[in-house]
């Protein structure tokens, strides 16, 4: 049936706008103004952005269906984690799928990236206020004040990673973006903003699960069994930082990585390993520590695990239409200069 549909060509990085170039990747580059149409067709070819799927999704129904997770208070900081770690996937994939509809439909694509990302940190950080604090931790005055401080922390994110694409909406820059400051002028100062936006709330989250498996030592330091899935885990989150921010190994053979094997694709893969370690761990703290942490450690209410999630989805959502809206008001102009290769996307000025 494939061989019937004819599927959308693709073009080199001289034949797109800047905007959607990535370093060292030479070819695969789908139509700067795609329809959706020809966008769902590509998840049937070869592309530059052509990553993994994702199986999530099938742990979040487990956990809900077979462990009645609405009666039992204690595992709804597991089942927000598991959302969120459907959520960044299935952003990232519309993303990537729909981000080629226009300059501006790219933008506003990763910017519900950005929003996933951070949404799936603020999933960590309940996650491991509930099952992985320390015994000597556990019920501090940080432990009470650290879902307060990731909430923060998300929304900051969020933020500057969408700050790091075109700078302050209205102030900075209005429908008329082909070139604005900093994605743009400054594509590596806009890439270190972006690595510090990600990096920062990572960090303050894994600040007890640090702790707990490199620093701690004698009585009251968990060490158990997980601690070997937090090593695998913390091993592969820092791979993926180091992927996304060298672009490494197109940049030293461009070209030569354009489909498959480049930093993005790994970078994918590596985050979602990832995720399945850190997911596993949890899995068994929350089990193997149950009977400790109810007696010990802060109860698990609406209040420190689903009302801060809401929020995050709340703040992310209000974050998003404003960096958004500036793009949306401004009328879309169609340069027909190019008829044989693609359009050249261009925003229409302020008259």
């Amino acid at each position: 049936m494939l061989s019937l549909i004819k599927l959308p060509r693709v073009f080199t990085m001289n034949q797109v706008p800047k905007v959607f170039h990535e370093d060292g990747i030479i070819t695969g580059y789908r139509h700067p103004r795609s329809s959706a149409t020809d966008c769902i067709l590509s998840l049937f070819q070869m592309t530059n952005e052509t990553f993994p799927g994702r199986y999530f999704l099938w742990k979040l129904v487990t956990v809900v269906l077979m462990q009645k997770a609405w009666q039992d208070s204690f595992t709804w900081p597991m089942v927000i984690f598991l959302f969120t770690c459907c959520i960044y996937p299935l952003a990232s994939s519309c993303a990537h799928t729909f981000s080629t509809m226009s300059v501006r439909a790219r933008h506003i694509c990763f910017f519900f990236d950005y929003g996933s990302i951070s949404f799936y940190s603020l999933g960590s950080a309940i996650v491991y206020s509930a099952y992985i604090f320390p015994d000597k931790w556990a019920n501090s005055s940080f432990h009470q004040s650290y879902i307060t401080i990731a909430v923060f922390n998300t929304v900051i994110c969020t933020i500057l990673a969408c700050y790091s694409r075109l700078g302050l909406p209205f102030l900075q820059y209005n429908h008329d973006i082909i070139k604005r400051f900093p994605e743009y002028q400054s594509p590596k100062f806009s890439k270190f903003l972006r690595v510090v936006s990600f990096a920062y709330p990572y960090l303050f989250d894994n600040i007890p699960l640090f702790y707990r498996v490199f620093l701690c030592k004698g009585e009251g330091c968990t060490d158990n069994a997980t601690n070997i899935l937090h090593y695998y885990h913390i091993t592969l989150a820092f791979l993926t930082a180091f992927l996304f921010a060298t672009h490494l190994p197109e940049r030293l053979a461009p070209g030569s990585f354009d489909f498959i094997g480049h930093s993005h694709q790994l970078f994918h893969v590596c985050a979602i390993l990832g995720t399945h370690f850190q997911m596993q761990a949890m899995e068994q703290d929350m089990t193997i520590r149950r009977s400790w942490l109810v007696e010990n450690s802060i109860p698990i209410t609406f209040a420190n695990s689903v009302g801060p999630a809401l929020l995050c989805v709340v703040l992310n959502l209000v974050i998003i239409f404003l960096y958004s809206l500036p793009l949306l008001l401004g009328p879309v102009c169609k340069d027909k200069k190019y008829s044989r290769g693609p359009k050249k996307d261009k925003l229409c000025p302020h008259s």
